[in-house]
């Protein structure tokens, strides 16, 4: 008598067939498992990897300044105020958006010093010099041997603890350069005599607006200029120039750094603290050119 599955039970083959198809239809299974996982995987790396691009150029993109999407000032056609006395300034238009600046004409070197400063209001060694020169620069000025050209950047908002004090500084100096040309040499003096320390929040745009009202530069539309950053547009487009192109009217290809210092094209490298040293090197510049220059009269210091 059959024992076991007895005789109605699947045979020992039907048994292995069985075994075989059920081992093919795991396979199959786990193959598709497989393809399934890989492709999950290859969809996931790609995902991660097109995050990460995106991430990549979004940070490309910030790290670029942008563009002049909008006027810059008035009176700043070069990116810089053009001064010939104390309290008088060249008229010129704002330079529109997308505009390349136009480079001061310097035709009398042999007899007058043209001076062009590049200098960020957050600057210390800007401050340092302007407090030990500014009293002879504005002597020679108003004695109509010397030009100067100021060119406000803004490269030191980082010392402000995100406060942007130098842009906003810099957007100061254009609406006082736009609305009240003739008294930005007052309104430079003033901005470096407040200067705040680096590592601070710098100054409020209502303290700006005090100084600049103290200095002369005080209506409703310097005001708005000032709360509304209005040259915030060309305060970025002109610091990149400044930091990138080679500088008009100079030998500098290459930007170094506030402040940079420029009479009749030769760049200064001297004290910045010594009133004495500044006027040496006007005085063999501009005879480098001339030896029947006007010469610059010393400003006795303390």
């Amino acid at each position: 008598m059959a024992t076991g599955r007895g005789a109605n039970g699947p045979s020992k083959k039907d048994r292995r067939e069985a075994a075989r198809e059920h081992a093919r239809l795991l396979r199959e299974e786990a193959q598709k498992k497989a393809r399934r996982r890989k492709w999950w995987v290859q969809g996931s790396v790609g995902v991660v990897i097109l995050a990460v691009l995106a991430v990549v150029a979004l940070v490309i993109v910030n790290s670029i300044p942008q563009g002049q999407t909008s006027a810059g000032p008035k009176n700043m056609i070069s990116d810089g105020i053009v001064l010939t006395s104390t309290t008088k300034a060249v008229r010129t238009p704002g330079l529109k958006a997308g505009e390349k600046p136009v480079a001061t004409t310097q035709s009398d070197e042999s007899s007058k010093a043209y001076i062009t400063i590049y200098l960020d209001y957050q600057c210390p060694y800007c401050q340092q010099f302007e407090t030990t020169n500014s009293k002879q620069i504005g002597q020679w000025l108003d004695q109509g041997i010397a030009q100067l050209e100021i060119h406000p950047i803004a490269m030191l908002d980082s010392s402000s603890n995100g406060h942007r004090y130098s842009s906003r500084a810099t957007n100061a100096a254009a609406c006082v350069a736009n609305y009240e040309p003739d008294v930005y040499y007052a309104v430079n003096n003033k901005l470096f005599t407040k200067q705040p320390a680096e590592g601070t929040n710098g100054l409020t745009n209502a303290e700006i607006l005090s100084i600049l009202k103290k200095a002369g530069a005080s209506s409703e539309k310097i005001t708005k200029c000032v709360n509304n950053e209005k040259f915030k547009s060309w305060v970025t487009a002109a610091t990149t120039r400044a930091m990138t192109k080679p500088l008009p009217n100079s030998s500098v290809k290459k930007w170094t750094g506030t402040p940079t210092i420029i009479v009749n094209g030769q760049t200064y490298s001297g004290s910045l603290t010594d009133a004495s040293t500044f006027l040496s090197f006007v005085e063999s510049t501009i005879a480098a050119s001339s030896t029947s220059t006007p010469t610059p009269t010393p400003t006795a210091t303390k």
